[in-house]
């Protein structure tokens, strides 16, 4: 009988919840399960966060709550995860570790059997640029090790051309260790209805109202992500569309953001809306107008292939990253530059009551676009790369 490679995709703690990681495993693993039963015998492997000193998973609240929650992160990523990791190697022909996030596992891992995908350089920035990200020497000392552990793996696979030429401009790989392998997009990311989601989205942000412009944000609320820019072009955007909504999706805004929504006045306008599971955020994302993405700096850019294979046009940073994913389907703005960014939606407002053919164009070529990632795609690649390092 013939024994299949064993693959072992080395995932987040669950709660830990990075879900562009999670996406990536558990779309990897179920494309691998799905189209290569016969090829190899992938393993999911993402064991629970060990709760010692905060009262329970994803604990939020007071400075001691999250530095008790913080303190267990580190025993679990830096302790419990490695020993964990270090009894599979018997068992496991190949590592696929998804999150270069954590590369400390590499110095349990035999590195030649073992892959890291890497989505941005974010978690290294306090080396890489230590002037622009200060931290605590201990931090530092934990991104230390974590670098140098990513930086043993047999190959490194890049969500990003960009993120790969990243890579390759601080040497921290050379060009024959890397491969670019961009995401893909969930399935329940389509222009087509879903009644059930649907519903569900008009009880969480109302039903469809043609005089209302609802503009959309996908995505955390860390500096890179740049929401300073998105509140000021929204309250500019307010002054020529006073029934203009602002959507956002991602977690809560930090106290500095939510300082200057109301210093702008915008507390009525916005509406964050809670955790919702991704055929819900497909409903939300047919229902903006806009998708925005106003960041300095991205790994891949998922909200703008989502929104596009949505059905809804996007306008995003110029930054090359961004193109790779939107192509020539998606607007382009300056980062930062807020009157340039408010013409720009403002054109594109009036061109959807007002053009309507030219508006179905701008749709129909964001939907092309977006078929070109495919998690289909992704693991015929990532299968590809396993077999190159199997033989």
């Amino acid at each position: 009988m013939l024994t299949l490679p064993r693959v072992a995709l080395v995932c987040d703690f669950r709660e830990e919840n990075w879900p562009s990681m999670d996406l990536v495993s558990e779309m990897l693993f179920d494309q691998l399960q799905k189209g290569y039963p016969d090829v190899l015998a992938a393993r999911l492997i993402c064991p629970p966060m060990r709760m010692r000193f905060a009262k329970k998973p994803g604990a939020r609240g007071d400075g001691e709550s999250r530095m008790r929650l913080n303190a267990d992160r580190f025993v679990n990523r830096f302790w419990d995860y490695p020993r964990f990791m270090r009894q599979l190697e018997s068992e496991v022909d190949l590592f696929h570790v998804i999150d270069h996030s954590y590369g400390q596992l590499l110095h349990e891992l035999p590195p030649e059997k073992t892959i890291v995908t890497c989505h941005d350089l974010d978690t290294f920035q306090c080396l890489l640029h230590p002037e622009q990200e200060p931290r605590s020497i201990f931090f530092k000392k934990m991104m230390e090790r974590t670098l140098s552990g990513f930086r043993k793996a047999a190959l490194v696979t890049c969500v990003s051309e960009t993120t790969r030429e990243e890579l390759l401009s601080y040497e921290l790989f050379p060009p024959d260790r890397t491969v670019v392998i961009p995401n893909g997009v969930h399935p329940s990311c389509s222009a087509e209805e879903n009644p059930a989601a649907d519903a569900q989205a008009d009880t969480l942000i109302g039903t469809p109202d043609s005089k209302r412009f609802d503009m959309l944000h996908v995505g955390s609320t860390i500096p890179r992500k740049r929401i300073d820019v998105l509140l000021r072009v929204f309250a500019t955007l307010k002054h020529l569309y006073p029934s203009a909504r602002l959507l956002r999706v991602g977690g809560a805004f930090t106290a500095e953001q939510t300082a200057l929504i109301d210093r702008l006045r915008l507390r009525e306008s916005i509406l964050v809306l809670p955790y919702i599971d991704r055929n819900v955020l497909a409903a939300v994302y047919r229902r903006a107008a806009l998708v925005l993405q106003p960041s300095e700096r991205e790994g891949f850019g998922l909200p703008v292939v989502e929104a596009m294979a949505c059905g809804t046009p996007v306008v995003a940073s110029d930054l090359p990253v961004l193109r790779e994913v939107g192509g020539e389907a998606a607007t382009y703005c300056e980062m930062g530059n807020v009157e340039a960014w408010t013409n720009t939606i403002a054109e594109l407002l009036t061109e959807s009551h007002q053009q309507p053919q030219r508006w179905a164009q701008r749709r129909a070529a964001g939907l092309a676009q977006a078929a070109k990632f495919t998690w289909a795609e992704y693991a015929r690649k990532m299968v590809a790369v396993y077999q190159s390092l199997l033989k």
